[in-house]
């Protein structure tokens, strides 16, 4: 099996590990109910390393999003994300994926660890458009920090203003001495939190940094039990459970278009 940044911190807390998607992941720590309602009043921190990371560039980066994936890329401007998939030939979904904007002809799509190796494949067999294409997913660190306190104690470890970056908006800065780190508003709970990117080399650093800050607000590392009964309760969809290469991107809301207009004209 493969293994995070963060494995060996894992084992040393005495996690439950089992195998998920190729990797060797929590499954709990103190109990998934308890972790659970950690993140609900609290801050948790989730080690989400096993996601995919592909980097989209060039003149043609913003062409080739348009036709494979199923939201309006043209619509995002620099610093925002969005939540989209990739449809496929028969009008299911080869996977769900967030897009993030850099600027002109830079973006990051971060998608599900299951899906790596297709999702790559795909990109790549149908980038007719010529945009460079770059799997990152090896050298890329995700934490997620979720929880009411949570920007409280990572605005501690940073000097960008947190406050100022909206739900589905990032910032790349200094983060716990670390340069270059991908802080983003967004989460896989309905908790609240940011969505931290940086790289392997800087985990430790990282994630000590944040359980220091973290002790006066009861701070706790959280498994996959509990992020899944977090994402259940908010209504968030799971890729191999509500989605898979069946489920229409209508279904899932994952269509840009509202049709009220058209069906209330007949």
């Amino acid at each position: 099996m493969k293994e995070t940044p963060f494995t060996k911190k894992h084992l040393a807390l005495g996690a439950k590990m089992h195998e998920f998607a190729g990797y060797n992941m929590p499954i709990e720590y103190s109990g998934i109910i308890d972790e659970h309602l950690t993140v609900c009043k609290g801050v948790g921190v989730f080690d989400v390393s096993h996601m995919g990371e592909f980097w989209v560039k060039g003149s043609n980066a913003l062409a080739f999003l348009q036709r494979v994936t199923s939201n309006n890329v043209a619509a995002l401007v620099p610093g925002k994300a969005q939540y989209t998939c990739f449809p496929n030939e028969n009008g299911g979904i080869v996977d769900d994926l967030l897009v993030y904007c850099f600027e002109e002809g830079k973006y990051l799509l971060v998608v599900n660890a299951s899906n790596i190796e297709k999702d790559w494949n795909w990109c790549v067999k149908h980038n007719t458009e010529g945009a460079t294409l770059e799997n990152a997913s090896e050298h890329t660190a995700q934490l997620a920090v979720q929880g009411p306190k949570a920007a409280e104690l990572l605005q501690r470890l940073t000097p960008v203003l947190l406050s100022e970056i909206p739900y589905y908006s990032f910032q790349t800065g200094e983060f716990a001495g670390v340069k270059d780190v991908i802080l983003s508003n967004t989460g896989y709970t309905g908790a609240g939190g940011f969505e931290l990117y940086f790289y392997p080399d800087a985990a430790d650093r990282i994630w000590d940094a944040i359980f220091e800050a973290g002790v006066e607000f009861g701070i706790k590392p959280v498994g996959l039990g509990a992020r899944d009964t977090l994402r259940l309760e908010m209504g968030f969809c799971l890729y191999g459970h509500e989605l898979d290469d069946a489920t229409s991107p209508i279904e899932a809301a994952l269509f840009p278009h509202s049709f009220s207009a058209q069906s209330s004209h007949g």
